[in-house]
């Protein structure tokens, strides 16, 4: 059984940052890759990043590039997402995820097998 819970969400005005944490329970948690995803209202859910198991490789959506930053603490079972540069269009609902073992993509929902309950991102303009 894995656990995901994310924190760090909140309201924060265009150009501003937020930090984003995910902290996992259950067995083997560092040899997962993780991804984050994002949900805006009437919109599909959409990649954001997703780091490897040791750190040493990370993977980012093009909207992101540049301002976004994922990183893990292993000895934490904890994944982080420092957003910079905050746009409006950043709004919507984070998720932190455990990517499948086998699955060869980072980039789908469906490469991915466990889900935190999602934090509130609001960026006001």
């Amino acid at each position: 059984q894995v656990q995901l819970v994310e924190s760090g969400g909140g309201l924060v005005q265009a150009g501003g940052s937020l930090r984003l944490s995910c902290t996992a329970s259950g067995r083997t948690f560092s040899n997962y890759a993780m991804g984050w995803f994002r949900q805006a209202p009437g919109k599909e859910r959409e990649f954001v990043a997703a780091i490897s198991w040791s750190g040493g490789s990370t993977y980012y959506a093009d909207s992101v590039k540049g301002r976004f930053t994922i990183s893990r603490d292993n000895a934490k079972n904890t994944v982080y997402l420092q957003m910079n540069s905050l746009k409006p269009e950043d709004t919507g609902v984070y998720y932190c995820a455990r990517k499948r073992y086998y699955s060869s993509s980072y980039y789908g929902s469906r490469d991915y097998d466990y889900w935190g309950q999602g934090t509130q991102v609001t960026v006001s303009s």
